[in-house]
């Protein structure tokens, strides 16, 4: 409703008419009205040729990421706001590459399953697709956070999308893992029973100092406050990024997985 109000009112503002409008954004004006009556909701390309075109520095761009927070999990948005403002992040990743690193063609694919399985529709999965390209930006800033994250071994030999994408996915990792903001562990099979964690997490150290952690389940994910279980999450985190490889060795590790596959 927001982003179909704003953009009847920068529309009206200039003094075009839907037609108009779509002639200029090259979009027909059946779409442009579908959204400005709420009937379809925009797309990311939409948004931003919409930013360009009324000159709004990314304010179509931010509304959309909220519409399309409709389309992710329960909690998620409360938490990527926060990783948007982050001035550290440490996280420990199961199964597969965290959503930061993943390149398009990854995300796609687990999309694409989710879409199979039924448990989005297409038009979910290209909004969680657009979002999580929103949400890498982050990697890209002038000052970017400091970025500690350890992968469980099972992100590196679970096939997501076949060879070719695991092999860029590979590419990637290894081209952050050079950036000196990045830290890039794993944490091996060998661990066992000593992995401190059963599920993903993500600590967070704000602007302000303040620190809030984020862990999900099937259902629903959970932005957490609480001091004494953010003091447990740390001493955990502390105790995984000892005992799993080394920056080097996890690194080598990446190599060797992507040499398999070409092997």
């Amino acid at each position: 409703m927001r982003f179909a109000l704003e953009l009847r009112r920068s529309r009206r503002a200039r003094g075009w008419s839907q037609v108009e409008l779509g002639r200029r954004m090259g979009y027909s004006n059946a779409l442009v009205s579908y959204i400005e009556r709420v009937k379809r909701p925009p797309s990311r390309k939409f948004a931003v040729k919409a930013d360009e075109l009324f000159e709004t520095g990314g304010t179509f761009v931010e509304l959309w990421r909220r519409c399309a927070a409709a389309a992710l999990l329960e909690g998620f948005p409360e938490f990527a706001d926060a990783e948007a403002r982050c001035i550290r992040l440490r996280e420990f990743e199961l199964t597969v590459v965290p959503g930061l690193f993943q390149v398009p063609s990854y995300a796609a694919a687990l999309a694409s399953a989710a879409v199979e399985r039924g448990a989005i529709t297409q038009d979910e999965a290209d909004e969680r697709i657009g979002y999580l390209a929103a949400r890498q930006r982050l990697l890209e800033q002038k000052s970017p956070p400091i970025i500690q994250t350890v992968m469980d071994q099972s992100c590196l030999v679970r096939p997501v999308g076949g060879p070719s994408v695991m092999l860029e996915q590979f590419h990637h990792l290894e081209e952050l893992a050079t950036r000196p903001n990045i830290t890039l562990q794993v944490a091996p099979f060998e661990l066992g029973e000593h992995l401190p964690f059963t599920m993903p997490v993500v600590l967070l150290t704000l602007p302000n100092r303040q620190l809030v952690g984020y862990a999900e389940s099937q259902a629903r994910g959970h932005l957490e406050r609480a001091r004494d279980t953010l003091a447990a999450w740390e001493r955990a985190y502390d105790h995984l990024q000892v005992e799993a490889l080394s920056k080097t060795a996890s690194l080598a590790l990446i190599r060797k997985a992507r040499k398999d596959l070409l092997s």
